[in-house]
């Protein structure tokens, strides 16, 4: 049985983010630090990347973008799973605030 090849998929997906991670970066660095997880050293890596280098870890065959949580409960609240889906989204961005901050300390 052949399994699926995805690297054009994670290539476009890579890039993507990559992309999106510069123009954060260039518009509002203190919010991008916090939306992507991502510490100040490897932040100005990616805001200073050159186009070929940005095409160049795009093809890697892993994925660069990742959860920034393995916790199934807080994906279920992300998800709106509960009893108002208002509510839960809510405290999903607060525990996931909580889990940032404890992380950067």
């Amino acid at each position: 049985m052949k399994h699926p090849d995805f690297q054009a998929e994670i290539r476009e997906l890579n890039a993507a983010y990559l992309m999106l991670a510069q123009k954060m970066l260039r518009g509002d660095r203190e919010t991008a630090l916090f939306r992507l997880g991502i510490g100040k050293e490897l932040a100005g890596f990616i805001e200073n990347l050159s186009v070929a280098q940005l095409v160049r870890m795009a093809d890697s065959p892993a994925l660069i973008p990742r959860f920034r949580f393995d916790d199934e409960r807080l994906a279920r609240l992300m998800a709106g799973e509960g009893r108002d889906e208002t509510a839960s989204v809510l405290h999903a961005a607060i525990v996931a605030a909580g889990r940032a901050a404890e992380d950067a300390a």
